[in-house]
């Protein structure tokens, strides 16, 4: 095949790409003014391409994004698993509404994925998990409980990969790659225990590959544990927190920060128990974070 075509980056490693066309897979490098031009492909990218052979083709252009992830790099997301485990690590609000901002602001669908539900051991701290899982599923987040050693959970979660392509993402050691290999047995990736002297676990997954699943594709990705918030304003990060975008042409002042405003409608539904007060902290948290963040750069 040496006609130009349309398809899709589903590897990358070393740089040669490897595209995804009518079942099969081309091994291409991309053009030599791709550098020039400050053009880098990332697994997502649908591409036009031309191949003698399969291990042997070029990379002609890149496709505009519907959206793109940094870190780990991939493009044209619609959903994203973020994984959380019940225990080892602990759940952490925090960390899942730092996520969950990112995935927002990105235009991608979020899917809040615990594990390790088989392994708590207090009934105080299963109260404690029910009740975080209630207020996302409140605020219209879709929750999945599970656990991969025992497999419950899993005949829920399947479904939703079809026609769509899924990232997964989370902190390492939450049980990523034990969850995909529950799913898909024939991937058999390697997984590593947490270790009890640093409490989180090894990263065990080195590049993104997008892998057929139900129809879909998913996205295996290395596990990160902090993002920042350079590419998001002040003004914009409430918009990421669904249950503040809808109060935002309710408050008093336009551009309200929801903090030290007066007749603001956030604060107002936080004193109310519309929103959940540990989400509304976040923001705050959030709101200087980014602040500071600002004044740096």
């Amino acid at each position: 095949m040496n006609n130009k075509t349309e398809g899709r980056i589903i590897k990358s490693v070393a740089g040669f790409y490897y595209v995804l066309f009518n079942d099969e897979v081309f091994q291409c490098r991309g053009r030599g003014n791709f550098r020039k031009k400050k053009i880098t492909p990332v697994v997502g990218d649908w591409v036009v391409f031309e191949s003698t052979n399969p291990t042997d083709g070029y990379i002609l252009d890149v496709k505009e994004r519907k959206n793109e992830l940094n870190r780990p790099p991939i493009s044209n997301v619609d959903q994203a698993i973020l994984v959380f485990s019940a225990v080892r690590p602990e759940f952490s609000t925090a960390l899942l509404d730092r996520f969950l901002v990112h995935i927002e602001d990105n235009g991608i669908q979020p899917v809040i994925c615990i594990t390790k539900m088989d392994l708590i051991e207090s009934n105080e701290y299963q109260q404690e998990i029910e009740n975080y899982i209630t207020a996302y599923r409140k605020l219209g987040y879709d929750v999945l409980p599970t656990s991969a050693m025992s497999l419950a959970g899993m005949e829920a979660i399947k479904p939703i990969f079809k026609g769509k392509t899924s990232v997964f993402a989370g902190q390492s050691g939450v049980g990523k790659s034990s969850l995909l290999n529950a799913l898909m047995p024939e991937l058999m990736l390697e997984t590593n225990d947490i270790s009890d002297h640093l409490g989180r676990g090894k990263h065990t997954t080195r590049h993104v590959e997008l892998l057929p699943y139900g129809e879909g594709l998913i996205a295996d990705t290395p596990g990160f544990s902090s993002l920042d918030f350079v590419e998001i304003e002040t003004e914009e990060l409430s918009y990421n927190f669904p249950e503040m975008k809808e109060r935002v042409s309710d408050c008093k002042f336009r551009g309200c920060t929801h903090s030290s405003e007066p007749k603001c409608a956030v604060k107002e539904a936080v004193e109310e128990g519309e929103i959940p007060r540990f989400r509304y902290d976040h923001y705050l948290e959030f709101l200087q974070e980014i602040k500071e963040q600002k004044r740096r750069y």
